[in-house]
């Protein structure tokens, strides 16, 4: 064991005098942009992206972070530096990003991945290549899909009023969503009323009663002390994976070389790990805090899941009807799940027995 980690270190320090600077013997410099904060699993990502990229470079490519609004403040305006080469890395929600890329909301789509597991598996794969296919066409080759991680967990229902065991018990409440068609489609299906808030504004709507309930994951509840204005009701759905979009200037990173690629693609790589490792680590102390506060956790049952699961079903429908690319992205995710659903049952089957 001892002569194996020999080698490796061996070779590890190869590599690293072995990596490329730029054509003319400066460095790269990469900008990389966040609307979010120093505790946000974003933050988290672009850490670790920024320590693999620097040391596995060599110090060829070094990358600058800038959090919160430095450069940008929405995902319209941000996507529009990275297009134009003034932001070289971004990151959005789907919400975020849908404007120009409607599409990506296929990741809000309802009760389509069942768990980490198989949400992880499926954004390593060809679903990702696809999208950034349909991205670049999208952009006229100037924005690049480099990877989809986390940013919160997964969104539940939460709300000020009551326990929501089923989905009569959503019918009347007023559910905050973004501007986004989709995620209005689904509070509707399910029986409430969609109202779109700013973020900034949703803990002062909460107060006042003109929106009764969220759809967040529990960190971001917790983050933005949203117990404190009344949200005491959480219903652990998991109706839709809270995806992290990552982006980068096209051209950016096609001018560099095979390995500073090489470099890159794999430090998104281990972003995405980070990014799927930091919401549950950051989860366990933000559910004990919610409960200590007095807070109610509802875990539906298998049943009460599939009933939620089938007065959704119809959001999908109008996803293929009303989103340009629907169809394609959303035969890509389904396909992905039930491939990534079917390796892991031949898993357990080897595993469990």
């Amino acid at each position: 064991m001892m002569k194996y980690l020999a080698t490796a270190a061996t070779i590890a320090a190869y590599t690293l005098a072995a990596a490329p600077v730029a054509a003319d013997g400066h460095a790269i410099t990469l900008r990389a942009t966040a609307n979010s904060n120093e505790n946000d699993e974003d933050y988290d990502g672009l850490i670790v992206f920024k320590n693999y990229v620097e040391s596995a470079s060599n110090g060829a490519i070094n990358v600058e972070l800038f959090i919160g609004t430095q450069l940008c403040s929405t995902g319209a305006e941000c996507l529009e530096g990275v297009s134009e080469g003034s932001i070289d890395i971004y990151i959005s929600t789907s919400g975020g990003a849908a404007g120009i890329f409607p599409y990506v909301q296929v990741l809000d789509l309802p009760y389509l991945m069942s768990d980490d597991r198989v949400a992880e598996a499926v954004l390593q794969g060809d679903f990702v290549r696809t999208m950034r296919d349909m991205a670049l066409e999208t952009s006229d080759d100037t924005i690049r899909l480099m990877t989809i991680g986390n940013t919160g967990g997964w969104r539940n229902f939460a709300n000020t009023q009551r326990p929501v065991m089923t989905p009569a018990d959503m019918e009347g409440l007023k559910i905050r969503t973004v501007v986004a068609d989709l995620p209005q489609e689904l509070v509707r299906a399910l029986g409430a009323s969609p109202t779109p808030i700013p973020w900034p504004e949703l803990f002062t709507s909460f107060q006042t009663g003109v929106v009764e309930g969220s759809k967040n994951g529990i960190t971001d509840i917790m983050g933005m002390k949203f117990p404190d204005a009344g949200l005491q009701y959480v219903t652990l759905d998991g109706h839709a994976y809270m995806g992290a979009l990552w982006w980068m200037n096209n051209e950016r990173f096609t001018s560099m070389d095979e390995a500073q690629r090489r470099v890159i693609v794999d430090g998104f790589y281990a972003l995405q790990q980070a990014t799927f490792a930091s919401p549950k680590r950051k989860s366990i102390q933000a559910y004990a805090d919610f409960v200590a506060g007095g807070g109610n956790l509802y875990v539906p049952t298998p049943e009460e899941k599939a009933m939620f699961a089938e007065a959704a079903a119809p959001v999908q429908d109008w996803f293929r009807a009303n989103v340009d690319g629907g169809d394609q992205i959303l035969d890509a995710l389904i396909e992905a799940v039930s491939e990534v659903e079917a390796d892991l049952a031949e898993g357990y089957e080897a595993d469990l027995n």
